[in-house]
C-alpha cells in the first residue's frame, strides 16, 4: 500500500495560534507549511473558538490581526458546510471538544492533514498530524 502525499493542511486552533505567535512548537513543521506546493487553511471554526475564549477572558488576541496574518501567509478561510456537518455527525465521541470535532470533520472530508498539538485527535484518523 502506498502512502498518499498531502499538500493540503488544516491548522488546528492551537497550531494556528502557535504559528501566529512564533512558538517553537511549530519549528518541526515550518518547512512543510511554507513549502511552495503547500496549501494551508485556517478554519472559521478556529476563529469561532478563539472568539469564545476571548469573550470568556481565557485568551487575549486581536482577531483582526490574526486574520490579517492568515491572509498575509495565504491561509484561506475554510467555511463550515453541510458536508462537514454530515462528517461531524459520523465521528465517534472519543474527544469532547466540539471545535476539534468540526476541524476533524473538515480535514477528513477534504481530505487534508490536520496539524495539531492534541495527541488525542490522532485516534480519529491517520490524517491527524500531531506536533
Amino acid at each position: 500500500m502506498t502512502q498518499q502525499f498531502y499538500t493540503s493542511f488544516l491548522l488546528d486552533t492551537n497550531a494556528l495560534l502557535w504559528y501566529f505567535w512564533g512558538d517553537n512548537r511549530m519549528d518541526s513543521i515550518k518547512e512543510i507549511i511554507q513549502a511552495e506546493e503547500a496549501e494551508v487553511f485556517m478554519s472559521v471554526v478556529s476563529l469561532w473558538e478563539i472568539t469564545v475564549k476571548v469573550r470568556m477572558g481565557k485568551l487575549k488576541i486581536d482577531l483582526d490581526e490574526l486574520r490579517f496574518f492568515a491572509r498575509k501567509h495565504a491561509f484561506p478561510e475554510l467555511p463550515i458546510t453541510g458536508e462537514y456537518i454530515k462528517a461531524y455527525r459520523q465521528l465517534p465521541n472519543l474527544h469532547r471538544d466540539p471545535f476539534d470535532h468540526m476541524l476533524l470533520a473538515q480535514a477528513i472530508s477534504c481530505p487534508m492533514r490536520l496539524i495539531t498539538g492534541d495527541s488525542l485527535l490522532a485516534d480519529y484518523s491517520p490524517l491527524v498530524m500531531v506536533i
